[in-house]
Formats: structure tokens, C-alpha cells, sequence
């Protein structure tokens, strides 16, 4: 990334102000007569679609002792239908020219083909019928949980870092189903049955609590009259209640240290802060999400700058804030002290660079530079239309709505550098703070490597 002198940024901090924002133009969007929404973006500039189902089920709405079963059951959508057997999805997406896969989330579960878009009628077809005619069975269930066991082990296990973060999240909700990993604990894996999986299928995936984003080469009215000829067939029903599930007030910092073979060190630090609640009300969470991206947003942020480059303190160090979720928010801080360094050491310096901030603010350069990022940042977002599907479903799936993308947008051009330093001084106390250390034991130099899990089912 080319650095702009200051002037430059003290010159684009000025046209901000007056310079409008690129606007997320054309999505439409129609409901089925079942529930189902579709939303539909045109994107002539390629003869493709992004064919995109987002489910509102994720692991928040999982139960303890069938932790991960939103994440199994993914997996159990490509072993067959009424109409199609085990495997047959994947073959006729890719004999259609396309590629297709699946991701679960705390919030969601989102299916999707990137295909040509003279394909997009099959596709729809088949995810209309996996919807409503999905056969679990008792031997394929058996066959797919083992291969959600070893991913567990490869991805988590086997990751040390993995290992802390799934702790951190552990400690830090106390009674909020985020505590809970999404690929689930390998104790609720090894004791799923088939009938879990089932059980989730009936209970969360119907039309009414499902929505289409489509993107391409199409047109809209097209896509609307194709959706009900297929998504508007599958009969809905009621969605079981969904009951608050708010953390208590922590009062004191939790601590928790995690012994796992590993090289280096790791820590990571928590502090609950809010979620995007009001995107027309709501001014906090965007200046967290500024601050977030002062201490860890480009090569010149000042983590990197201070901590890697100028005291040597750190090997990594990072920053991250998602306010956009339906369940509880966490600012994070994480890295690796830097070799002959401490855990102590990086946290002292860690919380240092926090309180720089929490007594003399940011910088006008260092706000027009965040701001002129994440302007441009959204228009090379938009040369993709897979980013474009997953900035539409993602934003729905936390609750508010697409057409909120601009305003999102415009907020964080208002933010202020009072704000940013607000925010630093009310939320990063102890009393809010967890976290979670890597205490490296020695590495089994036996042990074979291995090679990490495909993700495509």
C-alpha cells in the first residue's frame, strides 16, 4: 500500500466532506407468498450469478449438548434429496461450469454456486428442493460426523491458537450461546445422532426464515418469477420461539492460561462492548470500528508501527471489532511477543497503545486515512459479485437490512475523533476485560504434520 504524505490525507479528510459516497445501486426485492424474501442485485459487467440462500440458524441458536449441529447439518445438505442422490448437487453444479460450497457462522448458514448465469434456473431448482426434500439418513450421518470430527481436530485441536480463542470465548460469555464454538465440542459430536440433525432441519429451515440473494447477469423480474416457480412451492412453518438470551454484567477481569504444544506464545485480550443495534441511532459501535481500524487497519496503523516495527516488542499484534451480529460484541487485541520477549511485556504494551489513545485521541491524518480506506475499500468490494452477495446476506443476517449499506457508509464518514476517544475511555476497563494465554509446552517432533480439511462437502 502506497503511504499518502499528510497533506494528502489532511486533502482527502477535506473531500470526504463533501464528496458523495458510491452507492449500492439497484438491488430489488420481493417476498413469496410463503415468507421467503429474494433480493436480486443486476451486474451485467459478466455473463455469471452469484446464487446465494442464507438461513437465520447458526450456532446462537443451538442448545447445550447439541453444540455444532447447525455446522453437521451444512454438511448433511450434499448427501441427497428425494429427487437427487448423495453427491449428485456437487456433479451438476460443475458439469454446469460452476463451483458451489457452504458456511456456517454464529448467525447463519449460507449455501451458494457461482455458475453461468443461463444456469441459475437448475440451481435454483436444486436448492429449493434441498430445502424441502432433504433425506438424512442413519449411515450417512455416521460417515459425515467423523469427517466433522477430524475437522474439529485439524482446525481446532491441532491449532493452538484456535485452542485460546475457543477458551477466550468460553470465559468471556458466561450465559450467551457465543460461549459455544460453532463447529460444536467434541464431546456433543461424538454423542449426535442422525436424528439431531434432523430435528434441526424441521425446526429452522423453511421459506420463512430463509432469504434469496441473487447478483449477476440477470434481470430481477426474471429471478422473482423463477423463485416462485420453485422456492415458492415449499410450504412453511412456524419458527419455534426465540428467547432472549442477554450476558450478565462481568464484574472483575477473567483470566484463563491454555497449555497446548506450540513455538511462540500467544495472547488475546476481550472487552465487551456493544453491538450495531440502531444503524440510525447507534453512533458508538462506528467509532469503535474506527478505532479498530487506527490501531490495526493498514501497514502504517500503530500497532504495526509502534509495536512490530519501532519497539520490536511484538512479532504480530492485532486489533478486530465486529458490531454487526445478532448476539453480544467483543473488541479484541491479540498477537505474538516478539522473540526474548514476554506475554507481559506485549500486554503492557498492548493496553499502552489503548491508553495513547484514550488520552490524546487520534490524529485528523490518522481518521482521514481510516475513512479514505474503507471508502475505497467498498468500491473495489463492489468489482465482485460474490463480495456484493456476501455484503447483502451478511448485513440482513444481523438484523438490518440492505438498504442500510450506504448509510452504513455514510456513518463512518461522520465519525469524529471525539468520538473515537470517547469510546476508548468508557469500554477498556478490567471490569469487562478477558484474557487468554498461550502457555507453549514442548512440540512433539514425532508427531506427523498434517494437511488441513478441504472445506468443500
Amino acid at each position: 500500500m502506497t503511504k499518502l504524505p499528510l497533506s494528502a490525507l489532511a486533502l482527502a479528510a477535506a473531500m470526504l466532506a463533501v464528496a458523495p459516497a458510491p452507492t449500492f445501486a439497484n438491488p430489488f426485492e420481493t417476498t413469496l407468498a410463503n415468507g421467503m424474501r429474494v433480493i436480486v442485485k443486476e451486474d451485467n459487467r459478466a455473463p455469471s450469478a452469484v446464487h446465494m440462500v442464507w438461513y437465520r440458524a447458526g450456532s446462537i441458536d443451538e442448545k447445550d449438548g447439541t453444540s455444532g449441529v447447525a455446522h453437521v447439518l451444512e454438511h448433511m445438505m450434499f448427501k441427497g434429496t428425494r429427487l437427487h442422490a448423495a453427491g449428485e448437487f456437487n456433479k451438476i453444479v460443475a458439469e454446469a461450469g460452476g463451483r458451489d460450497n457452504a458456511f456456517t457462522s454464529r448467525d447463519y448458514t449460507a449455501y451458494f454456486q457461482i455458475v453461468p448465469n443461463r444456469a441459475l434456473p437448475r440451481m435454483m431448482e436444486l436448492e429449493a428442493d434441498r430445502m424441502a426434500n432433504l433425506q438424512l439418513t442413519a449411515k450417512e450421518f455416521e460417515q459425515e460426523i467423523k469427517v466433522v470430527m477430524e475437522e474439529r481436530r485439524m482446525r481446532t485441536e491441532d491449532n493452538p491458537q484456535s485452542l485460546v480463542y475457543e477458551a477466550l470465548n468460553a470465559t468471556a460469555f458466561q450465559a450467551h450461546p457465543y460461549r459455544r464454538p460453532i463447529i460444536g465440542w467434541m464431546d456433543d459430536l461424538e454423542h449426535m445422532n442422525w436424528k439431531d440433525a434432523q430435528d434441526w432441519y424441521r425446526t429452522w429451515y423453511t421459506p420463512s426464515n430463509a432469504y434469496l440473494v441473487v447478483v449477476g447477469d440477470v434481470d430481477h423480474r426474471a429471478v422473482f418469477d423463477l423463485a416462485n416457480k420453485t422456492y415458492g412451492k415449499v410450504k412453511p412453518h412456524a419458527l419455534p420461539e426465540r428467547k432472549p438470551q442477554n450476558e450478565p454484567p462481568q464484574a472483575g477481569i477473567k483470566r484463563i492460561s491454555v497449555k497446548a504444544p506450540a513455538k511462540l506464545p500467544y495472547l488475546t485480550m476481550a472487552w465487551k462492548v456493544p453491538r450495531l443495534a440502531n444503524i440510525d441511532t447507534d453512533r458508538e459501535p462506528f467509532a469503535l470500528e474506527v478505532l479498530a481500524t487506527v490501531l490495526d487497519g493498514h501497514d502504517a496503523a500503530r500497532f504495526a508501527r509502534n509495536l512490530v516495527r519501532g519497539q520490536k516488542i511484538a512479532q504480530s499484534a492485532g486489533a478486530g471489532y465486529d458490531g454487526t451480529l445478532r448476539g453480544e460484541a467483543l473488541f479484541m487485541f491479540d498477537g505474538q511477543p516478539a522473540e526474548g520477549r514476554t506475554v507481559a511485556e506485549l500486554e503492557s504494551a498492548l493496553r499502552a497503545e489503548l491508553k495513547r489513545v484514550q488520552d490524546e485521541g487520534v490524529s485528523p491524518e490518522e481518521l482521514a486515512r481510516v475513512k479514505t480506506q474503507t471508502i475505497a475499500s467498498q468500491v473495489y468490494k463492489r468489482d465482485s459479485m460474490m463480495a456484493q452477495a456476501m455484503e447483502i446476506g451478511g448485513l440482513e443476517a444481523s438484523g438490518h437490512h440492505w438498504r442500510d449499506i450506504d448509510k452504513l457508509l455514510e456513518k463512518i464518514r461522520g465519525v469524529t475523533a471525539e468520538e473515537v476517544q470517547a469510546v476508548a475511555k468508557k469500554y477498556f476497563t478490567d471490569d469487562t476485560l478477558t484474557v487468554a494465554v498461550l502457555d507453549p509446552q514442548p512440540l512433539d517432533q514425532t508427531k506427523p504434520k498434517k494437511s488441513a480439511v478441504a472445506t468443500r462437502h
